[in-house]
């Protein structure tokens, strides 16, 4: 018996060097210049998109790269590692570009899968609510359908990501005889100009260039072909897209991840104190070490549900793509916190670039799921314990 060590493709190394030497290229300067001043990272999303980086995950018939979910989760990857992530890859082409490619139409797909694919086009997604928290089932958003086929859509949503860059949302609704029991969503795509479709900001204490929002549905009259897929396909429906959407987050707090590791590693190499380096010392070189094995476990764990999402395996591409998120939020609030613990006081001045990614870090415990739901989901799922809520 012959034992394979684990690689990726040499396609999937290729590009991620592509896109890292991209991020190198724009780097932690540009994205927390842009932070700071207000700004978006266009010229970065415009360039991944020109490249071809935002689509790799399209089907290449319209104009994408043909390739899978873990392709686009390592171009994420690479770029949050080099200090420019583009935190809308894991709504726009990932979440949204995923259900249209499965459940759209043909004409659907013509009309947005190719500015979705090169950049051109933004889409953002909502699923929140002000008082559903992480109990979906308890969607009030809903769609009710007209005499003449169009819809009418009306509600709210909260921790929306983007929508002022987006020409478009993806709405997960109830319809109208959908009001009670469990939800049976269906998936509306409204254009962010709709009469009676608002948004309003919601100041975050994170310095980011995406901005979160509050939505409001006031009646808002969609045409038919705004729903995407069909209106009883119910829960499977929404999962294709929010699996690659913990893919992707995982992906997200892994290369940020990576980056503090850097950056501790390098000033634990170079700051001397006494005779020697502090990377010198067991008390500063172990928690970097352990914060290195974190993030290799975490992103195979991540590499491994992009495999299974891949090979159509959904069951258990949710239960990895859970443990990986769940996995990689922790170590990037390790290793947030034992990369600004070996700089000292300077771990918390601005030109270290880390205490910027300090809250930022501490996100991704708790969206796009949190740790306890991952918990819960894991103790129901795969340890076959009593459902506990």
């Amino acid at each position: 018996m012959t034992t394979t060590a684990f690689a990726e493709s040499e396609e999937r190394q290729a590009l991620r060097k592509a896109v890292r030497d991209l991020g190198r290229k724009y780097g932690r300067d540009y994205f927390n210049t842009a932070a700071a001043e207000g700004r978006k990272t266009t010229e970065l999303w415009a360039e991944a998109g020109k490249l071809g980086y935002l689509g790799v995950a399209v089907p290449e018939e319209y104009g994408g790269g043909g390739g899978e979910i873990g392709d686009l989760a390592a171009v994420c990857e690479e770029l949050a590692a080099t200090g420019s992530p583009l935190l809308l890859m894991v709504v726009s082409p990932a979440i949204v570009g995923t259900i249209i490619a499965q459940y759209g139409t043909d004409e659907q797909k013509q009309r947005w899968l190719p500015g979705l694919a090169d950049g051109t086009s933004t889409f953002a997604f909502s699923i929140t609510e002000p008082d559903a928290g992480s109990n979906s089932h308890k969607i009030i958003t809903t769609a009710y359908r007209q005499e003449d086929g169009s819809w009418r859509l009306s509600g709210g949503k909260t921790y929306i990501s983007g929508v002022d860059e987006a020409s478009h949302v993806l709405v997960v609704a109830r319809t109208e005889d959908h009001k009670t029991g469990n939800l049976k969503p269906a998936l509306f795509l409204v254009p962010t100009d709709s009469p009676g479709f608002t948004f309003q900001e919601i100041p975050m204490g994170i310095v980011s260039p995406e901005k979160q929002f509050t939505l409001f549905f006031d009646d808002v009259t969609l045409p038919s072909d705004a729903l995407i897929g069909s209106e009883d396909a119910g829960i499977e429906q929404l999962f294709a897209g929010l699996n690659p959407e913990r893919i992707m987050a995982a992906s997200f707090a892994t290369g940020t991840a990576r980056l503090a590791l850097e950056l501790a590693t390098e000033y634990a190499k170079t700051r001397q104190v006494w005779k020697a380096p502090i990377g010198a010392h067991q008390a500063v070189a172990h928690p970097l070490a352990q914060t290195h094995i974190e993030i290799e476990l975490a992103r195979l764990m991540t590499q491994k549900a992009a495999a299974l999402y891949a090979a159509g395996d959904h069951m258990g591409a949710g239960e990895a793509a859970n443990m990986a998120k769940y996995a990689a939020g922790e170590v990037v609030c390790n290793a947030v916190d034992r990369a600004i613990q070996t700089h000292g006081g300077n771990g918390l001045a601005e030109e270290y670039g880390l205490v910027q990614m300090l809250a930022a870090s501490r996100l991704s415990r708790i969206a796009p799921v949190s740790r306890e739901m991952v918990l819960n989901f894991v103790a129901q799922f795969s340890l076959g314990l009593p459902k506990s809520y």
